[in-house]
């Protein structure tokens, strides 16, 4: 199982946007810059996420995103349920009707547990203390983070 382009890049922004908090809004023209991301393909990534209710637009010359939420109220399932739906590695785990052998599966239970463990994990996290980690991997950088994917 891989997370998207697109659940990766969601959680970025949500950490800039997070490192900005109570500062006022961010572009995505700045947001892309700071993260070295397209622009275009941010404007894809903020239209669920607002519609969600994870950040919210000000529109106006100093328009931009900002979070909806504290950064210590939002965890990173929050972000990648958003992109990309159910968090599981097989289909039968969330649909049994989508396998025959679901009822007489051994692995099955091995398939389920790999999902709670999954989302134990990305609930684990929140954006305020990736933010601040965030913080510490720039400072102690003394430059740009640069990520390559």
């Amino acid at each position: 199982m891989q997370i998207s382009t697109k659940s990766r890049y969601a959680v970025r922004v949500m950490i800039e946007l997070a490192l900005n908090y109570r500062q006022g809004p961010l572009s995505l023209k700045e947001i892309a810059r700071r993260q070295t991301l397209s622009e275009k393909y941010l404007e894809q990534i903020a239209h669920p996420l607002r519609a969600k209710g994870l950040i919210y637009s000000q529109k106006g010359n100093r328009g931009g995103y900002s979070l909806a939420k504290p950064p210590s109220e939002v965890t990173v399932y929050d972000i990648v349920t958003i992109m990309e739906g159910a968090i599981s590695p097989v289909a039968c785990v969330d649909n049994p009707q989508a396998c025959d052998r679901s009822s007489i599966c051994a692995v099955s239970l091995v398939w389920s547990r790999l999902k709670d463990r999954i989302i134990e994990e990305l609930r684990a996290h929140t954006l305020a203390e990736l933010a601040e980690e965030e913080a510490k991997l720039r400072k102690s950088g003394d430059e740009e983070i640069h990520y390559h994917i």
